[in-house]
Protein backbone atom coordinates (compact mmCIF):
# COMPACT_ATOMS: atom_id res chain seq x y z
CA UNK A 1 0.00 0.00 0.00
CA UNK A 2 1.00 3.31 -0.93
CA UNK A 3 -1.15 5.95 0.09
CA UNK A 4 -3.75 5.58 2.66
CA UNK A 5 -4.92 8.63 4.79
CA UNK A 6 -5.97 8.53 8.37
CA UNK A 7 -9.92 6.68 8.18
CA UNK A 8 -9.48 7.32 4.02
CA UNK A 9 -12.31 4.76 3.03
CA UNK A 10 -9.59 3.91 -0.01
CA UNK A 11 -6.00 2.77 -0.94
CA UNK A 12 -3.64 3.42 -3.33
CA UNK A 13 -1.20 0.27 -4.64
CA UNK A 14 1.42 0.21 -6.91
CA UNK A 15 0.90 -2.99 -9.01
CA UNK A 16 1.90 -4.79 -11.97
CA UNK A 17 -0.12 -5.83 -14.64
CA UNK A 18 0.26 -9.50 -14.44
CA UNK A 19 -0.62 -9.78 -11.12
CA UNK A 20 -3.33 -7.14 -11.02
CA UNK A 21 -4.29 -6.62 -14.80
CA UNK A 22 -7.78 -7.58 -14.32
CA UNK A 23 -8.79 -4.98 -11.77
CA UNK A 24 -6.97 -2.90 -13.92
CA UNK A 25 -8.64 -3.70 -17.12
CA UNK A 26 -12.45 -3.71 -15.46
CA UNK A 27 -11.82 0.08 -14.21
CA UNK A 28 -10.75 1.32 -17.85
CA UNK A 29 -13.01 -1.02 -19.74
CA UNK A 30 -16.24 0.74 -17.21
CA UNK A 31 -14.87 4.05 -17.14
CA UNK A 32 -12.63 4.59 -21.17
CA UNK A 33 -14.51 1.90 -23.39
CA UNK A 34 -18.38 1.80 -22.15
CA UNK A 35 -18.71 5.47 -20.56
CA UNK A 36 -16.35 7.59 -22.72
CA UNK A 37 -16.99 5.11 -26.06
CA UNK A 38 -12.98 5.16 -26.69
CA UNK A 39 -12.79 2.12 -29.48
CA UNK A 40 -11.07 -0.80 -27.88
CA UNK A 41 -8.21 -1.41 -30.28
CA UNK A 42 -6.54 2.02 -28.73
CA UNK A 43 -7.33 1.43 -25.20
CA UNK A 44 -5.40 -1.90 -25.44
CA UNK A 45 -2.28 -0.67 -26.81
CA UNK A 46 0.30 -3.12 -25.94
CA UNK A 47 2.20 -1.17 -23.26
CA UNK A 48 0.43 -2.36 -20.12
CA UNK A 49 3.29 -5.22 -19.34
CA UNK A 50 6.48 -2.85 -19.05
CA UNK A 51 4.36 -0.28 -17.25
CA UNK A 52 4.22 0.49 -13.16
CA UNK A 53 0.60 0.56 -12.41
CA UNK A 54 -1.34 2.45 -9.86
CA UNK A 55 -4.47 0.72 -8.54
CA UNK A 56 -6.96 2.05 -6.16
CA UNK A 57 -9.37 0.01 -3.80
CA UNK A 58 -11.99 0.17 -1.27
CA UNK A 59 -12.07 -1.07 2.00
CA UNK A 60 -13.27 -4.45 0.58
CA UNK A 61 -10.45 -4.60 -2.17
CA UNK A 62 -13.00 -3.81 -4.68
CA UNK A 63 -10.93 -1.64 -7.75
CA UNK A 64 -11.68 2.14 -7.65
CA UNK A 65 -9.23 4.01 -9.50
CA UNK A 66 -5.84 3.06 -11.47
CA UNK A 67 -3.47 4.77 -13.55
CA UNK A 68 -0.02 4.30 -15.42
CA UNK A 69 3.46 5.28 -15.72
CA UNK A 70 5.61 4.37 -18.58
CA UNK A 71 9.12 4.93 -18.86
CA UNK A 72 10.39 8.39 -18.95
CA UNK A 73 7.22 10.09 -17.05
CA UNK A 74 4.53 9.78 -19.11
CA UNK A 75 1.27 9.23 -16.69
CA UNK A 76 -1.80 7.40 -19.07
CA UNK A 77 -4.53 5.48 -18.72
CA UNK A 78 -6.08 7.39 -14.95
CA UNK A 79 -9.68 6.69 -14.39
CA UNK A 80 -12.02 6.21 -11.09
CA UNK A 81 -15.29 4.82 -11.08
CA UNK A 82 -18.30 7.01 -11.21
CA UNK A 83 -19.35 6.35 -7.92
CA UNK A 84 -15.81 7.36 -6.51
CA UNK A 85 -15.22 10.53 -8.45
CA UNK A 86 -14.98 13.97 -6.58
CA UNK A 87 -13.42 12.04 -3.14
CA UNK A 88 -9.94 12.53 -3.87
CA UNK A 89 -9.00 8.90 -5.29
CA UNK A 90 -8.15 10.64 -8.70
CA UNK A 91 -5.50 13.34 -6.54
CA UNK A 92 -4.44 10.07 -4.37
CA UNK A 93 -3.59 8.17 -7.49
CA UNK A 94 -1.73 11.20 -9.05
CA UNK A 95 0.14 12.36 -6.18
CA UNK A 96 1.34 8.39 -5.65
CA UNK A 97 2.45 8.56 -9.57
CA UNK A 98 4.37 12.00 -8.92
CA UNK A 99 6.05 10.55 -6.68
CA UNK A 100 6.98 7.51 -8.09
CA UNK A 101 9.00 9.92 -11.00
CA UNK A 102 10.69 11.37 -8.38
CA UNK A 103 11.54 7.99 -7.04
CA UNK A 104 12.96 7.90 -10.44
CA UNK A 105 14.52 10.77 -10.63
CA UNK A 106 12.73 12.18 -13.96
CA UNK A 107 13.18 15.61 -14.27
CA UNK A 108 9.29 16.07 -15.55
CA UNK A 109 5.94 14.26 -15.69
CA UNK A 110 4.01 14.14 -18.99
CA UNK A 111 0.83 13.24 -19.65
CA UNK A 112 -2.18 14.30 -22.17
CA UNK A 113 -5.56 15.48 -20.44
CA UNK A 114 -8.86 14.90 -21.52
CA UNK A 115 -9.80 18.99 -21.63
CA UNK A 116 -12.61 18.58 -19.13
CA UNK A 117 -9.56 17.33 -16.84
CA UNK A 118 -7.21 20.47 -17.32
CA UNK A 119 -8.62 22.57 -14.13
CA UNK A 120 -7.76 19.02 -12.12
CA UNK A 121 -4.28 18.61 -13.86
CA UNK A 122 -3.31 22.59 -13.04
CA UNK A 123 -4.01 22.41 -9.40
CA UNK A 124 -1.17 19.62 -8.97
CA UNK A 125 1.05 22.38 -11.22
CA UNK A 126 0.82 20.90 -14.29
CA UNK A 127 1.07 23.15 -17.04
CA UNK A 128 -0.54 23.01 -20.88
CA UNK A 129 2.02 22.26 -23.59
CA UNK A 130 -0.45 22.10 -26.44
CA UNK A 131 -2.99 22.85 -28.54
CA UNK A 132 -6.11 20.79 -28.93
CA UNK A 133 -6.22 17.75 -30.47
CA UNK A 134 -8.39 14.69 -30.58
CA UNK A 135 -7.37 11.28 -29.04
CA UNK A 136 -10.18 8.68 -29.77
CA UNK A 137 -12.85 10.91 -30.29
CA UNK A 138 -12.30 13.33 -26.97
CA UNK A 139 -10.32 16.33 -27.28
CA UNK A 140 -7.25 16.48 -25.34
CA UNK A 141 -3.85 18.63 -24.45
CA UNK A 142 -0.20 17.54 -23.50
CA UNK A 143 0.51 18.81 -19.89
CA UNK A 144 3.75 18.90 -18.37
CA UNK A 145 4.98 19.06 -14.45
CA UNK A 146 8.51 20.05 -13.87
CA UNK A 147 9.87 17.90 -11.22
CA UNK A 148 12.23 18.91 -8.48
CA UNK A 149 14.21 16.81 -6.19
Amino acid sequence: MLTSKRNSPYQISQVVWQEAGVSLAEIRRKVFIEEQSVPEDLEWDGLDDGAIHFLATDAAQNPIGCARLLAGGKIGRMAVMSAWRHQGVGRALLEAVIAECRRHGLAQAMLSAQTHAIAFYQTSGFIVCSEIYDDAGIPHRDMALTLTP
